[in-house]
């Protein structure tokens, strides 16, 4: 297991995900408002999913077979989410060793790199993405607004070990 805090850069932690973690991605189509609300839509309703799909898996194989075996339905999930806000941008989904750019959230830097994750693309897929692990379950919990950076970094590191 490689250690979750690799080093610091100018007084941030720079995190590692451990490498049996499992990512989830949502890319929009482009930067516009009616794009960006899309994703986020599309964001919270497939949380809200996935949180109830995986809520009993412990290892990472079963989240990957819960995952893997209900591409459809997270499909369906997403286009009725689509529907409902009366648009027809296309869908993609991959579910693999796809590419993640680095991001910055509350002091923690996370590095860039190929994780093996769920990638869900709307549209041309040109526009800002969120993305969260779901095995280790970090974003399947609702986020504590209050929460400062260190205990939001310590937060992180349990959750993780658990699963260690």
């Amino acid at each position: 297991m490689i250690p979750l805090i690799v080093n610091k850069n100018k007084n941030k932690d720079i995190i590692k995900i451990p490498n049996d973690s499992i990512r989830v991605r949502v890319v929009a189509n482009s930067n516009s408002m009616k794009d960006q609300l899309e994703k986020e839509q599309v964001k919270e309703n497939l949380q809200m999913y996935l949180e109830e799909l995986l809520k009993d898996e412990k290892t990472k194989n079963d989240t990957e077979n819960s995952i893997k075996n209900n591409l459809s339905n997270i499909r369906n999930n997403i286009e009725t989410t689509l529907k409902t806000l009366n648009s027809n941008t296309k869908v993609y989904i991959n579910y693999g060793n796809n590419y993640f750019p680095k991001k910055e959230f509350k002091g923690v830097i996370y590095q860039e790199g190929y994780y093996e994750s769920l990638v869900i693309t709307l549209g041309k897929g040109n526009g800002n993405n969120w993305w969260c692990v779901l095995f280790p379950p970090l974003c399947l919990m609702q986020e504590d607004t209050t929460m400062n950076e260190l205990e939001y970094k310590l937060y992180i590191e349990e959750i993780i070990s658990k699963y260690k």
